[in-house]
């Protein structure tokens, strides 16, 4: 029995030595790193199309003929939709965009007026954007173009005077910045503030007989917007 288990035990340690040598004779295993992939940004280049509402707040004035009211407060609400088109590369958005709103945006003052009003009836720009793509779904970005509207002067002189009131295109510049995260799909939110200076219309007569004034407008803007990418 004991020359039977010496036996065993010296064939045993043949069959793990020769193991042992197989596996020295084996290639090694290396590490190797996981292949390197891109950060996943939103896609942000193509057309869209979107809805916009925000508030209006600024400064108009009226002046001419040796008098002036100096600059009294306007504001209010406007709401519209927007048209815009975006290129990509790398993480750089490249857009133009453009927007039509509904304003009700408005002020008066009875300074060398009996009431002096101007209303702001609707409100457009033509802009170029540039945002950083680079932060996952979010575009942060600066835009500036130009910014066009309808002001509509009031005067409203003591009785027995009738009301004189006349409606103007004015053309101007505007300028700001905005934050807009891509959401599911093709559908995103975003947010901006602009100031805009629609420069002066000349209202007509509106100073008495023969008569002119020129009434100026600037706002500043704070919308909120949903757009959908195609």
């Amino acid at each position: 029995m004991t020359r039977t288990i010496r036996t065993g035990i010296a064939i045993a340690g043949l069959l793990i030595a020769s193991v042992a040598a197989q596996a020295a004779d084996l290639p090694q295993p290396t590490y190797k790193a996981p292949p390197y992939s891109a950060p996943a940004y939103a896609n942000w280049t193509g057309f869209y199309v979107g809805i916009n509402g925000g508030y209006g707040f600024g400064k108009s004035s009226w002046s001419g003929g040796g008098v002036g009211t100096g600059d009294f407060n306007v504001k209010g609400p406007l709401a519209g939709v927007t048209l815009g088109y975006n290129f990509q590369t790398g993480v750089w958005v490249w857009g133009i965009e453009g927007d039509l709103d509904y304003s009700w945006i408005k002020g008066s003052t009875t300074v060398v007026c009996g009431d002096c009003e101007t209303r702001n009836t609707w409100f457009g720009t033509a802009r170029g954007r540039i945002g950083y793509g680079g932060w996952n779904n979010l575009l942060p970005y600066f835009t500036g173009g130009a910014a066009f509207g309808g002001i509509k002067g009031t005067v409203t002189p003591p009785p027995p005077f009738a009301a004189i009131s006349q409606t103007k295109t004015a053309i101007g510049w505007t300028a700001g910045v905005g934050l807009e995260y891509a959401l599911w799909t093709n559908w995103s939110v975003k947010g901006e503030y602009l100031y805009a200076d629609l420069g002066k219309v000349t209202c007509g007569g509106c100073g008495g007989v023969g008569a002119d004034l020129d009434v100026k407008f600037k706002t500043n803007l704070v919308r909120l917007g949903m757009n959908y990418r195609f």
